[in-house]
C-alpha cells in the first residue's frame, strides 16, 4: 500500500511490561507491549533507508495521503430528511478538513456505489477551488435505493489503488443494515480490501446493524462509533479526517518472532480499543509472524502478547518472543525497515511471591479485554431473552469498569442497568433501555482506558 516518500517516519518506541518470573513447572508467558510513535513528516523522525524510501517525489511537498468519503444514499436517509442534510453538511465539512494537496473523492452509496465527486474513476487534489467544487457536487445527493457497502469499498479500493501515496483512507457511513447484498459479498469486498486502505466506519441513527459496522472497521483497521443523533455528524466527520491527516506512515506491522518450541496463544491490541489479531498473522521467515496495525501519527498503543514455554528447572531462562516494528519496503525488493524491537523473556524460580505476582499492566488489560467480552455477552443475552445470563454479565461489567476507571463504559452501562453495587458487580436490568443507549454501550464496547501508573 505504501511508497514512503517522506523523507522521515515517526520515531518508534517499543517498551515491554511483564512479569518475568514462572513457577517451577510454568509455561504461560504474558506480556504488555507499549508501541509509541512521535515525530515524523520532514522534522523529527528517523530517515527512510534504501529502497524503503523512494526518488519519485520530492519530500515535504505536503500531505501524501489519499481519502475517499463513502456516503450513504440509500432511501432510509430521507427519513427524517433531516438525516441526508446532516450527511451532506459533514462530508463538507470533512472536505474543509483536507489539507492542501490531500487526493480525495466523494462516493455516493446506494444497491450500487457511483462517484459523486470528482468522477471518471480519477481523484480530486484538494485546493480551494476542488473544495468548492465537491462541496457543490454534494448538493445533489438525494435518498434512494437500497444498501450494498461491499460495492462502496470496492469502488473506493479502485480509486484509492490508483493514488501513488503513503496513506489510503476511506471513511464511511451508514444508517441501515447491508441488505442488498449478501453477508458473503460484504466478506469478499473486505477480504480484497484488507490492506490496501484503512477505513472509519459510522453508523448515524439506530436502524444500523452494530456487528456489521463494526466487522467494517475491524477488517479495515479503522475506528467505528455511533452517532444516535444527525446532528452531530459534522463535528464527527471533522474528527475523523483530522486524525487522517495526522497520520504519517502506513503499513507498520507488529513482527512476533519465537524459539523453537515457543507456542503464541494470542496477540491482540488491548488499548485504545481491543482488537484480535491472532488470526490476521501472515508468515515473514522462520518461526516469525506479522501482524497488521494500520497506519500511525503521533500516538501510542498497546499490545497483550502471551505465548507458550517449554517447561524447564528452576534458575533457566530464555528468550520467550522478540517483538518488532517493521515498515515493509513497498517495492520488495528491499529488507524490511526495523523501527524498533523489544524482548519477552522466561525465568523459572523457586520464589513463589516473584512467580505469583501479576504485572499491572497485564492484569489491568485481561480485565478490559474481559470488559469488552462480557458487555457483548451481557447484550446478546438480553436480546435473547436471557435476562439472568444478562444481569450476571452485564454485572461483571459494571464491576470490571468500576475497578480499572472505565468511568466512560461505566456511564454507558448505567442506561442499560441500574447499579446497586459496583463493587461486587450488583446490578438490576432497566425496563426499558433507549435502542440508542443500548447501540452505544454495543459499539463502544471495546473501548478501554490505559493502565493508571
Amino acid at each position: 500500500m505504501a511508497n514512503f516518500s517522506k523523507s522521515h517516519v515517526p520515531q518508534f518506541s517499543v517498551e515491554v511490561y511483564q512479569n518475568e518470573y514462572l513457577p517451577e513447572g510454568g509455561r504461560e508467558v504474558n506480556a504488555i507491549v507499549t508501541v509509541t510513535s512521535t515525530g515524523g513528516g520532514t522534522t523529527g523522525g528517523i530517515p527512510l533507508t534504501g529502497a524503503t524510501a523512494s526518488p519519485s517525489r520530492v519530500p515535504g511537498r505536503g500531505p501524501n495521503a489519499a481519502v475517499v468519503i463513502m456516503v450513504d444514499c440509500s432511501g432510509s436517509m430521507d427519513y427524517p430528511p433531516t438525516k441526508m442534510r446532516n450527511a451532506r453538511d459533514a462530508t463538507a465539512a470533512a472536505i474543509d478538513t483536507l489539507r492542501d494537496g490531500t487526493s480525495f473523492a466523494v462516493v455516493g452509496g446506494t444497491h450500487v456505489a457511483k462517484e459523486v465527486y470528482p468522477g471518471n474513476g480519477r481523484l480530486a487534489t484538494a485546493d480551494a477551488q476542488t473544495r468548492a467544487q465537491a462541496k457543490e457536487a454534494l448538493r445533489r445527493l438525494s435518498a434512494g435505493g437500497g444498501t450494498a457497502i461491499g460495492t462502496w469499498l470496492r469502488l473506493a479500493d479502485r480509486l484509492l489503488g490508483a493514488a501513488d501515496v503513503d496513506i489510503r483512507h476511506g471513511i464511511l457511513l451508514t444508517d441501515g443494515r447491508n441488505e442488498h447484498e449478501s453477508p458473503q459479498d460484504l466478506a469478499d469486498a473486505l477480504e480484497a480490501c484488507a490492506g490496501r486502505f484503512t477505513c472509519d466506519a459510522r453508523g448515524v441513527g439506530t436502524d444500523w446493524e452494530v456487528k456489521e459496522v463494526t466487522a467494517i472497521a475491524s477488517a479495515l483497521l479503522g475506528t467505528v462509533d455511533i452517532v444516535a443523533d444527525p446532528a452531530g455528524l459534522a463535528a464527527d466527520f471533522t474528527q475523523m479526517m483530522e486524525n487522517a491527516m495526522g497520520k504519517e506512515v502506513a503499513d507498520v506491522a507488529l513482527r512476533l518472532w519465537t524459539p523453537v518450541g515457543v507456542e503464541i496463544k494470542f496477540v491482540k491490541q488491548v488499548a485504545p480499543t481491543v482488537a484480535e489479531l491472532t488470526d490476521r498473522r501472515t508468515e515473514a521467515g522462520p518461526r516469525a509472524g506479522d501482524y497488521p496495525t494500520g497506519s500511525w501519527g503521533d500516538e501510542s498503543r498497546d499490545y497483550h502478547v502471551c505465548v507458550q514455554v517449554p517447561e524447564a528447572g528452576i534458575g533457566q531462562e530464555m528468550l520467550a518472543a522478540r517483538v518488532s516494528l517493521i515498515l515493509p519496503d513497498p517495492s520488495g525488493t528491499a529488507a524490511p525497515q526495523t523501527l524498533s524491537q523489544g524482548l519477552v523473556r522466561a525465568v523459572w524460580t523457586d520464589d513463589m511471591v516473584a512467580s505469583t505476582s501479576i504485572n499491572p499492566q497485564v492484569a489491568h488489560y485481561t480485565g478490559q479485554a474481559e470488559l469488552a467480552q462480557v458487555i457483548q455477552q451481557g447484550l446478546d443475552a438480553r436480546k435473547s431473552g436471557d435476562f439472568d445470563g444478562a444481569t450476571a454479565k452485564l454485572g461483571r461489567a459494571v464491576q470490571l469498569a468500576s475497578a480499572s476507571g472505565n468511568a466512560d463504559t461505566a456511564k454507558l452501562l448505567s442506561k442499560v442497568v441500574d447499579v446497586v453495587d459496583a463493587a461486587t458487580g450488583t446490578v438490576r436490568l432497566k425496563a426499558k433501555v433507549a435502542e440508542a443507549d443500548e447501540m452505544t454501550l454495543e459499539t463502544r464496547s471495546t473501548k478501554t482506558v490505559r493502565v493508571k501508573k
